[in-house]
């Protein structure tokens, strides 16, 4: 039941630290009982707009941040709410106008705000729109970290990649623990091939620091390869804990990888019954391997490879101190989920030409012939 002598404050306050709980129903339940009470209270109604945005009940949360705007029409925070449901709509013309007039309004001096809708763009795909905003934070607060940062983030987006470097350094000389800028940078520096500087930022990480694998695959490929660290190193066990605890129970995608993994496997093992089976047949495969048109490849650093599929990515391997000793198929399989990470784009594994052919179609190499 209602209980008459909170005030809508205390209302607003119980459903914000609801809603920072990640209950959002519970907010949501708080907020209505407030607006049954005080159903004028402009902040209460904004409550329940970005409560429902965050159920993803978008109808909902815009009717919510239109009934707030009709009872104040310059409220900065319905407007920026109305902006990021219109964004989840698809209506970017009516988004945009509705986030410039909080600039319109004067409220470019809210750091949090302007922070707020960067991000929403940002997450969008609106690149350039989101930079917009984090350039005025900066301005407004030129030592804020984040702010520097979430501008390095843009132009690296855009293709700037020296602007997105020297500003992440600047931001991490306001703030050297800014672990997200720093993993940032030094997965920008791993994609330039500068795997020294690389490894020297991402080195200055933790485990916890991490959010996603590809940082985390890339330091540990560095350590083995820069510091000689073998695989069972508990300096790598901590890293590969913590890719445990990121992946969770296995989605659609790992399970697809094992699959392929395990029919590799098969298909290995019965090629060697067929060997033995057939074994006159060898000086016959070997011959057709010498008659095997040549390839060529080049890798993103500028290496180049020539041969056969087959010798290619033994070549490849090889090249890869992390994998000596290992077979070609770990080494396929190990990079088709880097890739993955890098890309999103799924590498077959099922033979050479397929793995090459892939990891072209993602980016990762080039075929030249």
């Amino acid at each position: 039941m209602p209980t008459p002598f909170l005030s809508s404050e205390e209302y607003d306050e119980r459903a914000h630290q609801l809603y920072n709980e990640g209950q959002y129903d519970e907010a949501l339940d708080t907020l209505r009982e407030g607006l049954a009470l005080y159903p004028h209270a402009v902040e209460l109604q904004v409550g329940v707009g970005y409560a429902r945005l965050a159920r993803e009940e978008f109808a909902w949360a815009r009717r919510s941040f239109d009934e707030a705007l009709v009872l104040d029409p310059e409220h900065e925070d319905a407007l920026a709410g109305l902006g990021e449901v219109l964004l989840k709509l698809g209506l970017e013309d009516a988004a945009r106008k509705s986030f410039h007039t909080t600039l319109a309004l004067g409220y470019e001096d809210d750091l949090e705000l302007m922070l707020q809708i960067g991000r929403a763009l940002f997450r969008e795909g609106l690149i350039e729109d989101a930079k917009e905003y984090f350039e005025v934070a900066v301005r407004q607060a030129p030592d804020s970290a984040e702010s520097v940062a979430l501008v390095g983030y843009c132009q690296h987006r855009l293709g700037d990649d020296e602007g997105a470097i020297t500003t992440l350094r600047r931001s991490l000389q306001l703030d050297a623990d800014h672990a997200e800028a720093r993993i940032y940078l030094g997965n920008i520096l791993y994609d330039r091939g500068e795997y020294e500087a690389a490894l020297y930022h991402l080195d200055r990480s933790s485990p916890d620091d991490h959010w996603d694998e590809l940082g985390i695959w890339r330091l540990m490929e560095l350590k083995k390869s820069v510091h000689r660290l073998p695989d069972d190193d508990p300096e790598i066990r901590k890293w590969e804990d913590r890719l445990a605890e990121l992946a969770g129970e296995p989605d659609d995608i790992d399970e697809m990888l094992a699959e392929i993994e395990q029919r590799a496997m098969e298909q290995e093992q019965n090629d060697v019954k067929q060997l033995e089976l057939f074994g006159s047949m060898l000086s016959e495969l070997a011959e057709r391997k010498k008659e095997a048109r040549a390839h060529r490849i080049m890798l993103r650093d500028g290496r180049a490879f020539d041969g056969s599929w087959d010798d290619i990515v033994r070549q490849m391997r090889d090249g890869n101190v992390t994998f000596t000793g290992r077979s070609i198929q770990d080494y396929m399989l190990n990079e088709a989920r880097r890739g993955f990470s890098l890309t999103g784009i799924v590498i077959p594994t099922g033979d050479a030409e397929a793995f090459i052919r892939g990891s072209a179609d993602a980016g990762l190499l080039r075929i030249l012939t």
